[in-house]
């Protein structure tokens, strides 16, 4: 199996359907959010919070758990390139 290719952040993804022209503080205000946090967001060094896929979803007419499994994808995605201790699956008793 190849190797998995980076998913990308909600925030890329997010730069994509603003309308042209939208100042960041536009949209953070359509959003009610902080205009940092809005823009921390669009640049991946913040994330999709399911408060902020909510108000993503409400302004958008999108689905928030779009914006959550985006944002979950690109988290494991990320955490999968980290080394990680081995695990010993747990075994499953069965009762007599």
């Amino acid at each position: 199996m190849g190797r998995m290719y980076n998913p990308p952040h909600p925030g890329e993804v997010l730069r994509d359907w603003l309308p042209e022209g939208m100042s960041v503080a536009q949209a953070a205000s359509a959003l009610h959010i902080n205009r940092v946090t809005l823009s921390n967001l669009l640049n991946g060094r913040g994330n999709v919070t399911a408060n902020i896929a909510l108000r993503l979803a409400a302004w958008l007419g999108t689905s928030p758990e779009m914006w959550v499994n985006m944002q979950a994808q690109f988290d494991l995605w990320r955490t999968k390139q980290q080394p990680r201790p081995k695990i010993t699956p747990l075994a499953h008793h069965v009762s007599a």
